[in-house]
């Protein structure tokens, strides 16, 4: 399973507290990859692993400030992955 997200409000300036949060939580995840972009970030792995891993992004993401958390949720194939 993969997952790309991007969290908001931009900032320009620095990173948002928000979008380190949401990066600490899928890097300190059991996944088997994780690509932290400054645009938007890619996850995958195991499907149970990417559901908990999108699940306590988002709470952490918003716990941080975040005003807006935009993901997409793609089931992949072996070959794809």
């Amino acid at each position: 399973m993969r997952v790309e997200f991007t969290t908001e409000p931009f900032d320009l300036d620095e990173v948002p507290p928000h979008a380190v949060a949401a990066r600490e939580t899928v890097q300190a995840a059991a996944l088997d990859t994780v690509d932290v972009g400054p645009f938007g970030n890619t996850a995958e792995g195991g499907a149970e692993a990417v559901l908990e891993a999108v699940d306590r992004l988002l709470r952490s993401s918003l716990e941080a400030g975040a005003t807006r958390i935009s993901l997409q949720v793609n089931v992949i194939g072996e070959a794809e992955a």
